[in-house]
């Protein structure tokens, strides 16, 4: 049993949790859900001796305990999978996992060993990963694996879970879900902190509700439903649904004829033809690491292409640089805000400019236009409204949400004819996950075409206007997305 007793943490003028009081019952799978900015990774991370709170107390099976590091709650069997990975990209998936509980004597490690128990776990819970591979080689899917398995590497007994569900399928969600199940039986406990709703009521046992770092609800699940959870967490009432009228295309803007994309594995693209119009969404759905994120990157040119061609407005574009794209009118969500989308140490204002920091009126003779720069920064702020509204602030002082809102709102804020979109609404709360859907939806109804990445399968049906499916870097078919089961397109995405 965890117990959290009015705990209050601060990061300089920010309070992050004022007075929270959670108690978790042993043998249960628990909850915490709230808004981007809420608290909830906050306090967990508190519960896991990542921070330590000024003021309150924690209590674990019954004991008061202080925790100094993670390391003293690893002791005690609580194990964490946080949203931001903590991994060392230039060690293999072993040496991660391991990292902290190796195997093995004073003479040297049994890495071999260390990679048979991590295969056998990742085949019996269907979190498929090398454990040779560098781990910055892996997508951001199969990383997020990764720290998966590092908890139940370490047989945690209190699991910890941010966010876990991100990038599986449905099938590999019920799978995870069963797993977590019986370790509830075993007699093990279980948080799950998680945008998802329908998660929330599909395994959890309690929730507890957070806004503006407080506590504002604790409920059995079997007694609440999805619509008083949206209300409570956001304070108002939340369209559970994505709202558009029928799309109009127009004419074609983007067109791919049997592109070929190598990465460090081999070829990722195998031969993918598409095509997107002006006023529509084309979706592609598949599991992460077959292919999608360097079909993007390579629309975006961050990546070169290997075979193929690449026609933007009738126009061949293979070879052109990212620049040379953004000056055609193409824009770039990626699916990694913080490899691709942001500096984390910029100020919100220099990260709002990015792309266009050359461009009047950002740029004065010759010298950047600061009052112009804080203008743009805070119409961005407004128009997609980032929290805080604050354009001083440094990026890695925002939470996920917020950042990914800040990227969403510079990259719309061009009014691309073309945007290429990966997992944009990852690690967002229900709120603003309506909010950037929304704003798609106005996009495309403004004429700009739309390439819709994304792992969430309810996201991309109901986003996209066509939907295609890829699986080992091809196209494996299209599908209606009004009328395609989610378990059909799973079916597809793992078995053809």
């Amino acid at each position: 049993m965890l117990e959290l007793r009015n705990i209050t943490k601060r990061f300089g003028n920010v309070v992050a949790n004022r007075d929270v009081s959670i108690k978790v019952k042993p043998a249960t799978i628990h909850a915490i859900v709230g808004e981007n900015g809420a608290g909830k990774s906050t306090i967990m991370r508190i519960a896991f001796g990542f921070y330590k709170p000024d003021a309150g107390e924690i209590f674990f099976d019954g004991k008061r305990v202080e925790f100094s590091s993670p390391h003293d709650a690893i002791r005690l069997g609580i194990g964490m999978v946080h949203q931001h990975f903590t991994l060392v990209e230039n060690m293999t998936v072993t040496e991660n996992i391991i990292l902290g509980a190796e195997t093995g004597n004073s003479l040297g490690l049994d890495i071999e060993r260390a990679e048979r128990e991590i295969s056998e776990l990742s085949e019996r819970l269907k979190l498929k990963v090398n454990p040779k591979a560098l781990v910055e080689d892996l997508s951001v899917g199969e990383q997020q694996r990764v720290e998966l398995l590092k908890a139940l590497y370490r047989k945690a007994n209190f699991l910890i879970l941010d966010e876990p569900t991100a990038v599986l399928t449905p099938q590999e969600i019920e799978e995870l879900f069963s797993i977590l199940r019986r370790m509830r039986d075993e007699g093990k406990t279980v948080v799950i902190i998680t945008h998802k709703l329908e998660e929330v009521l599909a395994v959890s046992d309690y929730v507890t509700v957070m806004r503006d770092g407080q506590v504002v609800g604790n409920l059995k699940t079997s007694e609440t439903n999805a619509r008083e959870l949206a209300r409570m967490i956001v304070g108002r009432d939340v369209l559970l649904r994505v709202e558009k009228v029928q799309s109009n295309p127009g004419n074609e803007v983007l067109r791919v004829e049997d592109l070929v994309v190598e990465s460090k594995h081999g070829i990722a693209v195998r031969g993918v033809s598409l095509n997107v119009r002006a006023g529509e969404i084309v979706g592609i759905a598949g599991i992460e690491g077959n292919g999608q994120t360097e079909l993007i990157e390579a629309l975006a040119g961050l990546i070169p292409v290997k075979g193929g061609r690449i026609l933007f407005l009738g126009k061949e574009i293979s070879n052109l640089g990212v620049r040379e794209r953004i000056e055609l009118g193409i824009a770039h969500i990626p699916e990694d805000r913080h490899k691709r989308g942001l500096f984390l140490n910029f100020d919100l204002r220099e990260n709002a400019i990015l792309g266009i920091h050359y461009r009047k009126p950002i740029v004065s003779n010759g010298l950047l236009d600061l009052q112009r720069i804080e203008e743009h920064t805070r119409q961005v702020i407004q128009n997609f409204d980032v929290r805080p509204a604050n354009p001083f602030l440094i990026a890695k002082s925002l939470s996920g949400g917020n950042q990914q809102k800040l990227v969403v709102g510079r990259e719309i804020s061009l009014q691309p004819k073309l945007l290429l979109v990966s997992q944009p609404t990852r690690g967002v709360d229900i709120g603003a996950i309506e909010f950037i859907h929304r704003k798609l939806v106005e996009l495309r109804d403004k004429g700009s075409a739309i390439l819709l990445v994304s792992a969430e399968l309810e996201e991309v049906k109901s986003l996209a206007d066509r939907l295609l499916v890829i699986r080992q870097g091809r196209i494996v078919g299209e599908v209606d997305p009004s009328t395609v089961s989610v378990e059909r397109l799973g079916l597809m995405m793992t078995s053809g």
